[in-house]
Parts: C-alpha cells; structure tokens; sequence
C-alpha cells in the first residue's frame, strides 16, 4: 500500500504553515523539550497570570496562539477555514476549567448550546464539544459515582445537571451536530457514562450525535464497550464512542495508591496501546452499530485504523469513522490523512488568554512526559525547514 511513510510527508503537513510560523513552533517545541524549563515557565506564568502582571500579550504571540484557535470563538474562525481548505474540520474547545458555581454552569451551558448553533451554520464544525464537570461539580459526580445519598439540596443539584444534558443533546440533535462528551477521572465517570448512554437512548435512533469518551489507558473500559454496545442492540440506538489513550494518569496511580484499591490503569504503555488498538478494531467491525472519532497523535494506530477501514470496506469518508488530533500537535498525521480524503477534525481550544492557562500547561507537561512526542514534531519541523531552504 505504500501508505506507512505518509505521516513523513512534511509539505503536505505543514503546508498552512508560514516560515515565521515555522520558526515559531520549531521554538516552542525545542523550549517544552527541556523539561526543568516547563517547570520554571510553567511558575513563572502562573505567578505572572495571578499577580496580573501584563504578559498576556507575550502569551499570545508564543504558546497561545500555537496551541489556541482564539479568545472568541468568531476570533477562530480564521483557523478554521484556513484548515478547511486543507480538508481539516474543526471542535471549537471552549477550554475554560475548574469552574464550580450553579452560574458558571449555566455559562458554559450557553456557551455549549452558542457553539452548536455556530457550528451548524459551518460545514468546517461537524462536532460540539463539552465536559460533564463543566456542568456540575466534581463531588456531586462523585458522590453518583460512589452510590452516596445525596441530600435533598443535592438531589436538586443534580437534576439540574440532567437537565442541562439533556438541552445540549436536545439542541444537537435538532442541529444535526454530532456531540463530543469528554472523559474525566474515573471516581466519577460511572455517573457520567450512566447520563450519557440515557442521553443516547434518547437521540441516537437514527444515527450517533452524542458521543461519549473512553480513555483507554483504563483496563475496564472495552468491556464496557461492549455491554453498552448489547445495550444498543436491545434499546434500539447507535453509540457514538471518541476513543482516546487518556489524560489523568499520575492522578489516578497516585489515588488508588492512596486509597488502597487496584488502579484502573493499564500496567504499562504497550497494554494501553494494546487495549486502545483492540478497542478500535472492536468499534470498526461493528461500524454498523458504533460510530467512532478516534483521537490519536499515535502513528502506529493511524495505520491500523487505516489498514482497519481497507480490510473492512469502510469507505475513507464514511461519516460514522473521523480521526482527531489536537490543534498545534500532530499536523503530520492530521494533514496528511485528510489530504488521503479521510475525515479529520482538529480540537481548537480557545477562550480568554487567563481562564485557558490551565489547559495550556497541560499540554506543554503532557508534551514533556509522551515520550517522543516532542523530539517527533521537531523532527519533522527542522525537516521541513531544509526542505523549504532547498
């Protein structure tokens, strides 16, 4: 097939890419590859963010506008039909954290329900996106989770947090805008898997629009896969499933640690891979049944999904199979798999500079500890440097 060097294709990787912008990320990536320096840039920027010292605009020149679409989302809309014309769509991320009053949530609820209306006037926006814990505190997913009686103020609480659920996935529907729910900690998942397969039941007769989220670096997760999938075939609705490794794992070894019960993560990086190849190729052979958004700045499992599709006849556009890569990472398998005509779709985080820092550390210290993933992107960006020198 000849396709297992196409995530080498540097031109067609980077070829929104201006060399300033080159240099820029080339910059980026060389400081997140010394890890003490994201320790001391990562304090630095916090210290400089609370004592509201004006670094925002130096922010925004460097690590901001590499890794964010935006402080609005009409502020991304540059991004995103830049990308579209490459074939990349885009999930406009509203990537503000940690919020954990009864207004914030509504905020965000309104801000969710603008972005689908937003995104069904743009063919460049197949997806919404959102967090359950942006809708309703931690502790009280937790407390669901945890079968612990909720007291009557709490029971209130929560039927508001089912109530915002269901007007998202309602206002989804109604968009036909397919919707990305996104895994959190696993002390309080088993709530928010419960609200989501309810939500599916509902709107996803005819085809999959709500999307819940497995991390896979947890060992349980293709077995419940697949008794959602049973599920499906009794009630009667499609699954819609955003496979992705995972993004919490020091904090959950450290918990089970300290709480004395088995972890739930994978003994080490090559059973996560396993698991997570396991579950995709689950997913694709029952395509009829599930529909997938594989979110993956792995190469090897590129490929499979990939060699996956031709083996099973899954058409390269088939609506029910999309990849995904986060915006700034990645655009070596990002550009060149919808340059081959497959559906891919960048998460585009944005959000005013301040509120959006947490998220932006995040992926510089998740950067630093994938092993590989930063000396990759500078591989290929010093590549496509000579390149264009020649």
């Amino acid at each position: 097939m000849g396709q297992n060097n196409l995530f080498d294709h540097t031109e067609t990787a980077f070829t929104l890419k201006s060399d300033s912008e080159l240099e820029r990320a080339y910059f980026l990536f060389k400081m997140i590859s010394k890890e003490p320096l994201v320790r001391i840039g990562t304090a630095v920027t916090n210290f400089a963010i609370k004592a509201h010292l004006p670094v925002q605009g130096l922010i925004r020149a460097t690590v901001f506008d590499h890794f964010c679409g935006g402080v609005s989302e009409d502020d991304c809309l540059p991004v995103v039909d830049k990308m579209f014309t490459k074939g990349v769509c885009s999930v406009l991320d509203y990537s503000v954290e940690g919020k954990e009053e009864e207004a914030q949530f509504d905020a965000v609820l309104n801000k969710t329900l603008e972005l689908l209306e937003f995104a069904d006037q743009k063919n460049a926006m197949p997806f919404g996106v959102f967090k359950p814990t942006g809708f309703g505190r931690f502790l009280l997913w937790q407390k669901k989770t945890e079968g612990t009686p909720l007291s009557s103020e709490e029971e209130l609480e929560w039927k508001r947090v089912e109530e915002r659920f269901d007007i998202v996935c309602k206002k989804a529907y109604d968009c036909d805008v397919a919707l990305l729910i996104d895994g959190e900690e696993s002390w309080m998942q088993d709530a928010a898997d419960e609200l989501v397969a309810k939500m599916m039941r509902k709107y996803n007769k005819e085809k999959a629009i709500v999307y819940n989220t497995l991390q896979l670096y947890r060992h349980d997760r293709l077995d419940y896969l697949k008794s959602l999938h049973e599920e499906s075939r009794v009630y009667g609705f499609k699954v819609g499933m955003k496979i992705v490794r995972g993004a919490y794992m020091e904090k959950e070894n450290e918990r089970a640690q300290e709480k004395g019960y088995p972890t739930p993560i994978c003994k080490d990086k090559k059973h996560t891979d396993q698991n997570f190849n396991d579950t995709m190729r689950y997913i694709l052979e029952n395509v009829s049944d599930i529909s997938v958004f594989i979110g993956t700045h792995n190469e090897d499992s590129s490929y499979l999904a990939m060699k996956l599709m031709e083996e099973l006849s899954i058409t390269k556009n088939d609506f029910r199979v999309w990849f995904g890569q986060l915006y700034g990472m990645s655009d070596h398998i990002s550009f060149n798999l919808a340059n081959e005509g497959y559906n891919v779709a960048k998460y585009v985080p944005f959000g005013p500079v301040r509120d959006v820092m947490p998220y932006l550390i995040r992926r510089a210290e998740e950067n630093t500890s994938v092993a590989g993933q930063t000396s990759r992107e500078l591989n290929l960006l010093s590549q496509e440097k000579k390149r264009r020198k020649l």
